[in-house]
């Protein structure tokens, strides 16, 4: 007999599946919206080069374009999910590329309303940087949340160490993140966060051992990914000058690493994403992971937290 966790179903972790299920009563899909952010750390403003991994191209679909109105975004992104997920009964506006909390708070309700506005729309994903948002931005995403919105902020955090972030030209500390996922969560909006695991300079045991820093953080939802390599990227530059500073690890290496993760955070956090995939053109490196997709990754997850008779929070204290 499958065993039941704590998050009330059989399967090893906290999924974001069934977390949208038990909110919504059925399958929900995101659809990317590209409304025309920029960061920060690009425009001059904290740097010109950005981060030294970013590269958002390789993140975004043919369908997101931002020469487009949001309405016009999120109709051709519900044809294009259309017929891969047939069973998705509504969908949530994802804005993702850059930081999108940077721009004047009159700009974001017109962006965010008109997203809501939508008849197939029933929240927002909101994609942006720890310093992109103040008392008076979150306190328009609290109204959208009070009246009736599925609102929830995703922030890049990266990583929870600062020499870290400040090697990979992140342009906040830790401390940043903290407080900016505390004063959302305070105000009752849904608040995820974002990591990638590998980063120069990190090793295993400061990997899991971040665990317990997550915990700590008022989070709903939280996406891994591992170390990829892009090119155009400041990484890229200098991988190619110091390539013995990097390491990326094997498929079953890194399975294994994020279990050791995994078995650390609470059940209560939602796990969103473990790995990524980027489409082939964008890696400086060939992917020492070839071409596995990402239902795949899932799949052999899977099989090895059933090998390792695991499960997500077994070794939370």
């Amino acid at each position: 007999m499958s065993e039941t966790f704590p998050w009330g179903d059989t399967r090893r972790f906290h999924s974001y599946s069934a977390y949208f299920r038990r909110l919504f009563g059925g399958r929900m899909q995101k659809v990317v919206i590209d409304a025309g952010f920029t960061c920060p750390n690009r425009d001059g403003t904290l740097s010109t080069g950005g981060c030294a991994f970013c590269n958002n191209d390789a993140f975004s679909p043919s369908y997101s374009h931002r020469g487009y109105s949001v309405s016009r975004q999120i109709d051709e992104g519900i044809l294009f999910h259309r017929n891969r997920y047939p069973r998705a009964q509504r969908y949530l506006a994802y804005f993702q590329s850059y930081s999108n909390t940077y721009k004047p708070l009159a700009e974001l309700r017109s962006i965010y309303d008109e997203a809501l506005r939508h008849p197939a729309i029933a929240g927002i994903v909101v994609g942006t940087r720890p310093d992109c948002v103040d008392a008076e931005k979150l306190d328009y995403f609290a109204e959208l949340a009070a009246a009736g919105h599925y609102v929830i902020l995703e922030y890049g955090v990266e990583s929870v160490y600062d020499e870290t972030l400040r090697r990979v030209n992140r342009g906040h500390d830790f401390a940043a993140a903290a407080r900016a996922i505390e004063q959302t969560a305070a105000r009752g909006v849904h608040c995820g966060a974002h990591f990638i695991l590998g980063l120069p300079g990190e090793s295993d045991e400061m990997l899991v051992a971040q665990a317990a820093v997550i915990n700590a953080l008022p989070l709903d939802t939280v996406k891994f990914h591992q170390l990829q390599l892009f090119r155009d990227t400041a990484m890229a530059r200098d991988y190619a000058e110091h390539p013995e500073q990097y390491r990326f690890r094997t498929l079953p290496e890194y399975i294994d690493l994020f279990i050791d993760l995994l078995e650390r955070l609470r059940p209560e956090l939602v796990i969103e994403r473990f790995a990524g995939e980027a489409p082939p053109r964008y890696h400086f490196l060939p992917s020492p992971w070839g071409s596995v997709r990402n239902e795949r990754l899932l799949q052999l997850l899977e099989a090895r937290l059933e090998e390792r008779s695991t499960w997500q929070g077994r070794l939370f204290r």
